[in-house]
Formats: C-alpha cells, structure tokens, sequence
C-alpha cells in the first residue's frame, strides 16, 4: 500500500543532447522539496488478506504504455499456481516508471521485473481495473530453487520510507522463507480447509 505521493521523473529515453542535459543537471542542482515515495509496512497476513490476487507467475514480457499522465511497465505474467485468484493462466501486472515514445518515467519505490524470472506476486486491482503489486516493491517475491530443489522466496529490504500504522517510521527486511511455509500460510490466514 503506497502512502503520499510517488517522485517520478520524466527523462528523454536513448541519447539527451549537451543543452538538455546540462537543463537537467542544473534542474536536479536546485534545492526543492520534491515528494518521495512512502510506504506502509505491510505484514505477510496483511498482504494476504488485502491482495485481490496471489500468483506465482513467470514473465513472459514487457512494454510500456501511457496511463492517463504517467507510464506504466506493463508485465505479461505466466500463471504456475494461484492462491487467491480467477484461475486464469496469463494476467498483466502494471508497475508505474518506464520508457514509451521516447520518454522515461521513473518512480522510486517501483519494482521491476525480469522477463523469465518466477516471482510470488501480491496483487491489487483497482475499480478502474488497473492489477498491480500490493505495497510496491513489499508485494513481490522473487523465487530462487536451492541445491536440494527447494523453492525459496526472497525479498531485499526496500529502501524507500517506511511508516507502521501510526505513522512513525520503521526500517524493512529483508524477508527469506520457503514456498511451502508461504502456502501453509495462505491457507490459514484465509481460513482455506476449515
């Protein structure tokens, strides 16, 4: 779940000329106070219970495309196996930043995905229809095998400013754990099988 305002930037993708680069170096130079990404600690069960969707997804591709004012990477994923979802095989995930006619937009706080990785993945769909990750970067797990053919989940402690419930500000963690205990885990915030 994001609290305030998201920093996005609006760079020419590829090659910027000496003159717009030295305006944009002189931009960056100047004291402002510009907004930042903010982030509520979300715990597993919340995400669990506030996620509209929960996939382990492998990504297929990627593009990006203007929404309204902003631009989007907008992820096709693989569904391997759902907890919390319709059932379908193949959904896309936006994530806000990128690059579409020439222009990039970057949002700090944003994840990014690589195309063939697998990932756990918290989604959120809005009434607009917009899927996203739950929390930014929080919402996604990347899914590494380990010697012994174990899946693991590992999610590097975000970076960007983090408030608890009460507005005071709290550091992250990195988060590790076994695919199997996420299951288990699932199924009982949700009361699956009782």
């Amino acid at each position: 779940m994001v609290c305030g305002l998201a920093f996005a930037v609006l760079l020419p993708a590829g090659r910027i000329p000496m003159r717009a680069l030295s305006l944009v170096i002189i931009g960056l130079a100047m004291p402002v106070a510009a907004p930042a990404t903010t982030l509520q600690r979300l715990t597993m069960d919340e995400m669990i219970q506030k996620s509209t969707s929960i996939v382990r997804a492998k990504v297929l591709g990627s593009h990006g495309a203007w929404r309204g004012p902003d631009i989007y990477t907008w992820y096709e994923l693989e569904v391997l196996e759902g907890w919390k979802s319709g059932g379908t095989s193949k959904i896309e995930v936006a994530i806000p930043g990128g690059v579409e006619k020439g222009l990039r937009q970057v949002v700090a706080g944003a994840p990014s995905l690589t195309v063939g990785q697998e990932y756990v993945i918290f989604l959120w769909t809005s009434r607009s229809g917009l899927t996203q990750v739950i929390g930014l970067s929080q919402g996604l797990l990347s899914v590494k095998q380990t010697e012994s053919g174990d899946a693991v989940l590992i999610r590097p402690a975000a970076s960007d400013l983090m408030l608890d419930k009460n507005g005071h500000v709290v550091s992250d963690n990195t988060l590790m754990m076994q695919l199997s205990e996420l299951r288990a885990r699932i199924q009982r915030v949700l009361g699956v099988g009782k």
